[in-house]
């Protein structure tokens, strides 16, 4: 009975027009070429702790290939947690001060051209009026020498002392980011650059692919390897969905039902536009919101305003950057803070964000901090609530479902595989992060 409902909500669907039309079929001309051999170099670099202050976190203990190239986590635990995953915990010997304020993105199409902002809050972005023609928030003061802009954005993580530096009086990368020092000699990056260029297999990797002697190796030179590795690694483009939108290979009933939903009544892709289903652009929705919230450090609110923090705008309250859904499916929790759990749920959230605000369904490790302050003061609560009112899609459970099941369409077996994978070791020895 359920799967004759199913295939006849996809033959009445499919027979909808669509409020917009497929994108058209991605190709090798959406991506930038990348050098395999920097990828390989930038593979290692990826997944070695050698870069983060106390050398325990890695790019890839929050963004792991096993939980879609996040990690599995509402709000990650960086410095100061065991173990990988939704299996993560904090170490009694050196707890986190505080969780990762924000939600871990995945990966995936990073290196795609059209990508114009990276974060949440889109807080490096392309703008030609800028130094370099990239917003940063260190504006003039940011180092030159990036290929792209997802090699910048990996800049910011290692200065993070929740994210990968670690606290004050910890390592010197730590006391180096604590003193204002960044760029120059002896500055956060000089000083990971160090570390790098002193490991023999590193050096001689760096003279192989880029040319460098170990002194000449610089912190953009480590963002370069590791954006080629994720521009490499982690591109996707050949899910049910692309072979849907290339030769027109049929999804199952129920995501045939779904695909005319999001193109259609339900009006995802008013958002969700284009080949990687992203707009690039800032939007309030309602997320529910936990943690500590985003703001300097002197700050003593949880709240987080999303691209207000980076535009000044009152329109931007709240908006935080739409993300790509691909492999959506492998990436849960959902949510710039990591509200939503499941697919499903997130879905329903998005139908009717009034009602689904309070649906909070979080993964988070213990941790002695204040998760629920937002959600727990009904005017800020409101606020957020307020800023991304919208009229309600009326979605009954089996709509729900056959949404989640065209998301499940953009799941690529390629990726989730991987092309490179998970080395075994790294040239600092370090422990590899593996679930």
């Amino acid at each position: 009975m359920r799967k004759a409902a199913i295939a006849m909500l996809g033959m009445a669907l499919a027979g909808t027009a669509l409020a917009q039309e497929l994108p058209a079929p991605l190709d090798d001309a959406a991506f930038r070429p990348v050098d395999r051999a920097a990828a390989e170099l930038g593979q290692l670099l990826f997944y070695d702790p050698i870069l983060s202050g106390n050398r325990e976190v890695a790019c890839a203990t929050c963004h792991h290939p096993a939980f879609g190239t996040s990690d599995g986590l509402s709000l990650p635990l960086g410095d100061g947690g065991i173990g990988l995953g939704p299996a993560r915990v904090a170490d009694p010997a050196n707890p986190p001060e505080q969780r990762v304020p924000r939600n871990s993105q995945a990966l995936w199409n990073l290196g795609a051209r059209e990508y114009v902002s990276m974060f949440h809050d889109g807080r490096v972005e392309i703008d030609p009026a800028a130094p370099g023609g990239m917003r940063t928030p260190l504006d003039a003061d940011m180092v030159a020498g990036f290929d792209t802009m997802l090699s910048a954005q990996t800049m910011f993580p290692v200065l993070s002392p929740d994210e990968m530096a670690g606290h004050y009086s910890e390592n010197e990368v730590a006391q180096a980011v604590r003193l204002g020092m960044l760029t120059g000699p002896g500055g956060a990056w000089d000083l990971i650059a160090r570390r790098v260029a002193a490991e023999p297999g590193y050096a001689e990797r760096f003279a192989a692919v880029y040319g460098l002697a170990p002194d000449e190796i610089g912190f953009p030179d480590i963002s370069n390897a590791v954006a080629a590795f994720m521009e490499f690694e982690f591109r996707s483009d050949t899910s049910p969905f692309d072979a849907r939108l290339r030769d027109g290979t049929p999804l199952d009933a129920q995501a045939e039902a779904g695909l005319a939903l999001f193109y259609g009544e339900a009006g995802c892709a008013a958002c969700h536009s284009g080949p990687f289903q992203t707009d690039h652009g800032f939007h309030a929705m309602a997320a529910p919101q936990i943690g500590p919230g985003k703001g300097a450090r002197f700050e003593t609110h949880a709240r987080d305003e999303g691209r207000f923090r980076v535009t000044g705008d009152p329109a931007d309250l709240h908006a935080f950057r739409t993300p790509s859904l691909r492999n959506v499916e492998l990436t849960a929790p959902y949510g710039h803070a990591g509200a939503h759990a499941t697919l499903k749920g997130f879905v329903a959230h998005h139908a009717d964000p009034a009602t689904g605000y309070d649906r909070a369904q979080a993964v988070l490790p213990d941790l002695p901090v204040a998760d629920w302050r937002i959600l727990d003061d009904p005017a800020e609560s409101a606020a957020i609530v307020e800023a991304g009112a919208r009229e309600a899609v009326a979605l009954g459970e089996g709509e729900i479902a056959a949404l989640a099941a065209f998301l499940r369409s953009l799941t690529d077996p390629v990726a989730r595989e991987g092309r490179l994978g998970v080395p075994e070791t790294v040239p600092s020895g370090l422990t590899v992060p593996m679930p």
